[in-house]
C-alpha cells in the first residue's frame, strides 16, 4: 500500500511538473499588459518598464504592452493586477513604495503585498541621496547632523508624505535623533526648484532627479543612501563611508503577479529579466538612468520584500505618519 502510494505521488508530481512545463511553453499565448501604476513620462517606472517589455517581446516571443494606472501612490494600478486573472497576461511593474511602505501608510490599503502577489524580480534600485543649497556651511553628513542638531526644525523638501523622499528622510532623521520640519511639494519639480533657490535647503531626492544638478555645483551632494556609490555619481560617498552604515534608503523597482499564477510562467518571466539585465547594452541603459541593476530569484525577492516591509512599517510608524 505505501508502494502504491508513493507511485501514485510520483505520478501525480511528475504531472504537475510536466503540467507547470506546457504552461511556461504555452505563455505568454496573448499579449502581456505591464501594469504600471502610475503616470505615463517620468524619469524611471515608466520608462524602465518600456524598455523591458520590448526586450520582453524580442526574447519570449510575445507582446508585451505597458498600461499606466496611476493614483493613490500606486494603489489603484497594484488593486487592479490583484484582481486580474493569475495567468502571466496582466502583472505589475512598480516600486518600493507600492510594495513595502503603503502597507503601514495607508488604514485602508486595497492590497496585501504578500498576500495577493507572486513575487517575480526586484529589476533594480534607484538611490536616495542627501543634497543640500550651497548656504549650507557644511561639506559631509557629520557636519550635517552637527548643523540640523543646532538649527532644529530645519525645512527639508518632499514629493509628498509617504513619498520615498519623506520616509527617507524619517529614516535619516529617526537614525541621526534630529529634528527637521517636512515641506511636502505636489511633484519634484517644484520641490527641486525651491532646493535650487534655497527656500527650502534640505532635500532627500532620487539620484536621476539631480545628478545634472550636483554635476553643475548648483547643490552640494553629502551621502548616497544606497550599499554602492551611485555610477551616475561616482565621486559622491555612501552614507556607509561617510559614518552612517545604517541609513540606506533606495526605490527600487520590481515586477509582481497575481496570486496563483501559475510558478513556471513566474521563473519564465524571472529568467528573462534576468537574462536581460545581464546584457551589458542594457545596463549601459541602466546606467544612464541612474539605476542600479539587480535581479535574482523570486525566493530571494520574497525575503527582501519581508525585510523591506518591516524596515519600512517601523520607519513609517515611527514617523506617525498615516494617510487616510
Amino acid at each position: 500500500m505505501k508502494r502504491r502510494t508513493l507511485m501514485q505521488s510520483g505520478v501525480a508530481l511528475a504531472g504537475a511538473l510536466l503540467g507547470g512545463a506546457v504552461i511556461a511553453q504555452r505563455w505568454p499565448s496573448k499579449p502581456v499588459t505591464i501594469v504600471v501604476p502610475f503616470g505615463a513620462g517620468g524619469r524611471t517606472t515608466d520608462p524602465l518598464a518600456r524598455m523591458l517589455a520590448e526586450e520582453l517581446g524580442k526574447m519570449l516571443g510575445g507582446t508585451f504592452v505597458v498600461e499606466n494606472k496611476p493614483g493613490a501612490n500606486g494603489n489603484i494600478g497594484a488593486a487592479y493586477v490583484k484582481g486580474a486573472a493569475p495567468d502571466g497576461h496582466v502583472v505589475l511593474f512598480t516600486g518600493a513604495g507600492t510594495m513595502a511602505t503603503n502597507l503601514a501608510l495607508y488604514k485602508n490599503l486595497p492590497f496585501h503585498p504578500q498576500k495577493d502577489f507572486e513575487p517575480v524580480i526586484v529589476v533594480g534600485n534607484v538611490p536616495n541621496i542627501l543634497v543640500v543649497h550651497p548656504s549650507i556651511p557644511v561639506n559631509n553628513v557629520k557636519e550635517f547632523v552637527e548643523y540640523v542638531k543646532k538649527n532644529p526644525g530645519a525645512n527639508f523638501g518632499t514629493t509628498g508624505n509617504g513619498s520615498s523622499m519623506h520616509t527617507a528622510a524619517e529614516l535619516f532623521r529617526q537614525s541621526t535623533q534630529t529634528t527637521m520640519t517636512h515641506v511636502p511639494f505636489n511633484g519634484a519639480g517644484p520641490a527641486t526648484t525651491s532646493l535650487l533657490s534655497g527656500e527650502v535647503p534640505i532635500m532627500f531626492q532620487l539620484v536621476p532627479g539631480i545628478a545634472t544638478h550636483v554635476k553643475a555645483n548648483k547643490v552640494k551632494a553629502l551621502a548616497v543612501m544606497a550599499p554602492q556609490r551611485s555610477v551616475a555619481l561616482p565621486d559622491v560617498p555612501t552614507m556607509a563611508e561617510a559614518g552612517f552604515p545604517k541609513i540606506e534608503s533606495t526605490t527600487w523597482l520590481c515586477f509582481a503577479a497575481p496570486k496563483g499564477t501559475p510558478k513556471a510562467v513566474v521563473d519564465s518571466l524571472n529568467g528573462a529579466v534576468n537574462k536581460i539585465l545581464a546584457q551589458p547594452a542594457f545596463r549601459e541603459r541602466l546606467a544612464g538612468m541612474g539605476v542600479e541593476p539587480m535581479g535574482g530569484t523570486p525566493a530571494e525577492f520574497a525575503t527582501f520584500l519581508d525585510a523591506e516591509i518591516k524596515k519600512w512599517g517601523e520607519v513609517v510608524r515611527g514617523a506617525g505618519v498615516v494617510i487616510e
